[in-house]
């Protein structure tokens, strides 16, 4: 019944949509996504890190300090913020899970704005491939221009994310090797890669002085630049999804966004064990062990990485930040170019925060304070000043706000919060706390932790239950509570200390309220 309606109801807009495609005056929308990109700029209050572009995006608009991701792994994450639904509701979990083939009429955020007129198109990232209908169309019902119509074109050859001859030469020599035979899933094709090539084939970092072009994102860039020519030439307003890929993995970028950092004066994460006291489900492997990042060659086979290796994967991932953040900036110098930025409401947001050795963690799949918390700013040009706000907000919140700031009905299926009265009162709030989960064990022992962070505390409650063939209620397994009022770097799981009842108290009331987290 429930996706009847979703549909009868796109139906009904759609026809709305003839109406609205006429009014010239509607503002546009430029979406941006960004690939593993934690809060890590200084709008965020990093003082380190150079992000002039984003930085200057931000005095324009809102940045929602206290967000948080539906769940810290890319599909799911971004199957959800495309929906405005819950991972419980979209059913994508993992990486391998369409969102159409468990709800084949679910409405996206750009097919909504499709059907109200607008031309709707996108290049990069914005869905995770995986989990839409194939890399190409990145969800066809989503695009009244076909995805990528500009193509994404590199200026230098490449393998996968490297230009380095020598690592090419390797892997493609490697890959050779490998002809025939079949992994599932496919990082096993990379660990075995590395098993066969020692520490040049798939390394985690690569600095070369090559163009911004040689990588995706100056590819994106420029494609994007050209886009929005096009769009720009027709009355209709635009929906444009312009998604970036660093500071994904392995952390490539031109050698002159590395040089801008000293590698002697960067800092290894302040606190490197798990939190004293907490659960082992909560955790995540250590180093290498974290999946992820053992994929690369040059990360040695050892929970705790040397400090010189983290030292350079956190440098790399800050020039893969500075990078994406120029390519930002082009995009957005072409809008002011076209006369647009007045007339455009801007939405940035990295998919889920990032791991960098805090806990001996690295990358994302956890539910801790790094991997959940994300970085989100609003910019609309018309009647909002610049300001900040700690109060908790979540990805399924951008669908309802994008609709109220480009005065159009928000979908009554959504269960996100529209954030207009934030950005006129950021003293204001939507919720008392903001929602994530993340699976763990395994198909037949599944378990999963959902997570609740106020202004101070993050509750989380691990429940085992087969979520996958609909329970929403299980068996509590363990409970984990960190106060980052005392306690910034979660050194401590205070969730059994019995001076914090009252507040697990609470937020026992509030996953209540929301349905989800209940023991059976």
């Amino acid at each position: 019944m429930k996706s009847y309606f979703i549909l009868s109801f796109s139906l009904v807009l759609c026809l709305r949509g003839f109406i609205y495609a006429e009014d010239s005056e509607r503002l546009n929308v430029l979406f941006i996504p960004i690939d593993d990109l934690k809060p890590l700029f200084g709008c965020y209050g990093d003082e380190v890190i150079q992000t002039p572009n984003i930085d200057r995006l931000s005095e324009r608009g809102t940045v929602f300090l206290n967000n948080s991701c539906q769940q810290a792994v890319c599909g799911p994450s971004r199957a959800s913020i495309m929906t405005g639904l819950y991972p419980d509701q979209t059913r994508v979990w993992d990486l391998v899970t369409k969102m159409r083939d468990i709800n084949p009429d679910v409405l996206s955020l750009p097919q909504y704005f499709r059907q109200q007129g607008y031309q709707t198109t996108g290049l990069g990232k914005t869905y995770d491939p995986r989990c839409v209908d194939n890399n190409t169309d990145q969800d066809a019902p989503s695009w009244s221009v076909p995805y990528e119509s500009i193509p994404v074109v590199r200026s230098m050859p490449h393998y996968r994310d490297y230009v380095s001859e020598e690592t090419i030469e390797t892997a493609k020599r490697i890959e050779k090797q490998l002809e025939g035979q079949v992994f599932h899933p496919k990082y096993l094709k990379a660990r075995k890669m590395v098993e066969l090539g020692g520490s040049e084939v798939l390394p985690s970092t690569e600095c070369l002085d090559v163009p911004d072009d040689a990588y995706d994102d100056g590819a994106v860039a420029s494609a994007a630049i050209k886009t929005l020519n096009l769009l720009a030439e027709k009355e209709q307003p635009f929906f444009l999804s312009v998604g970036f890929y660093k500071p994904h993995l392995p952390f490539a970028a031109p050698k002159k966004y590395w040089d801008l950092y000293d590698p002697e004066k960067i800092e290894i994460a302040a606190f490197s064990d798990p939190p004293m006291g907490s659960p082992v489900i909560g955790h995540k492997g250590r180093g290498a062990e974290s999946g992820e990042l053992g994929q690369y060659s040059d990360i040695p086979r050892i929970p705790d990485l040397p400090e010189d290796l983290q030292k350079r994967l956190i440098h790399g991932y800050m020039a893969s930040v500075t990078y994406m953040d120029a390519q930002v900036g082009k995009v957005l110098e072409h809008l002011d170019t076209l006369g647009l930025t007045e007339k455009t409401i801007i939405c940035l947001w990295g998919d889920h925060g990032f791991h960098l050795g805090d806990h001996s963690f690295w990358t994302k799949h956890t539910n801790y304070e790094q991997s959940v918390r994300s970085p989100l700013v609003f910019v609309s040009p018309v009647g909002y000043e610049a300001n900040q706000t700690q109060s908790p907000t979540e990805f399924v919140d951008v669908f309802p706000t994008l609709c109220e700031l480009a005065g159009l009905e928000i979908p009554p299926h959504l269960p996100g919060k529209s954030l207009v009265s934030l950005m006129k009162d950021p003293s204001s709030s939507v919720r008392s706390a903001a929602l994530a989960q993340y699976p763990r064990g395994s198909k037949k022992d599944p378990v999963m932790g959902y997570s609740l962070r106020d202004e101070r505390f993050r509750y989380t409650k691990w429940l085992q239950m087969d979520y996958r063939a609909g329970e929403r209620a299980g068996k509590v397994i363990a409970t984990e509570l960190y106060d980052y009022e005392s306690d910034p770097h979660e050194t401590k799981d205070i969730s059994r200390d019995d001076a914090f009842r009252s507040v697990t108290a609470k937020f026992e009331a509030i996953f209540k309220q929301r349905g989800v987290a209940q023991e059976k």
